[in-house]
């Protein structure tokens, strides 16, 4: 797990964010990172969530965990980590969305909405509607995330969502200092 540090300085900049989910894709070792960036993006001021290892969030001290639909149970994450104050969890239809009330995360991520290359196997598009429906069936906040950029952000925030997230159209960008801005902007343009 790489980290650019004139990445981590920009978001330090742009601020804005309440929240930055890490999430390792390169097994045991990508662990050994993750203190080091917690305390290269505390000036970010945002909670700190590991995506899908539970073991190596608790262990680096994360504020929080993400885990998927595969991963360990929401309820078992509070038993065994209860410093671990945020827990997220991934749904990808309105049958897992609605399931997860009874789970009871402190948020879900709904998606893919828009098809996105970031998963090995990606689940099937939900569409804007019902990624939309999704988030208004559940009593805490939901995240859409799946394909989001510049140019689809709008649908979302005009349709009525709260919350968002994308990994490529920053990380994946030229300048992702620039691509930041462009998101921020976009966002409170479509607000209006």
């Amino acid at each position: 797990l790489y980290i650019d540090n004139l990445l981590v300085d920009q978001l330090t900049e742009v601020g804005g964010g309440k929240h930055l989910r890490l999430k390792l894709r390169y097994g045991d070792r990508a662990g050994q990172s993750l203190p080091c960036i917690f305390f290269s993006t505390t000036a970010l001021r945002a909670a700190i969530c590991a995506g899908d290892r539970v073991d190596i969030a608790f262990a680096a001290g994360a504020d929080g965990v993400h885990v998927g639909q595969d991963d360990m149970p929401v309820a078992e994450v509070r038993e065994k980590y209860p410093s671990l104050a945020i827990v997220g969890l991934s749904t990808h239809n309105p049958e897992q969305a609605r399931a997860a009330i009874a789970q009871r995360p402190d948020y879900i991520g709904c998606g893919p909405v828009w098809a996105t290359p970031t998963k090995d196997i990606p689940d099937p598009t939900l569409g804007v509607d019902t990624a939309l429906a999704m988030a208004a069936s559940v009593p805490f906040p939901a995240v859409c995330i799946g394909g989001i950029d510049a140019d689809r952000l709008p649908a979302l925030i005009r349709g009525g969502a709260r919350s968002w997230a994308v990994v490529r159209a920053v990380c994946a960008a030229d300048d992702p200092y620039a691509a930041i801005l462009r998101l921020q902007s976009v966002a409170r343009e479509a607000a209006l």
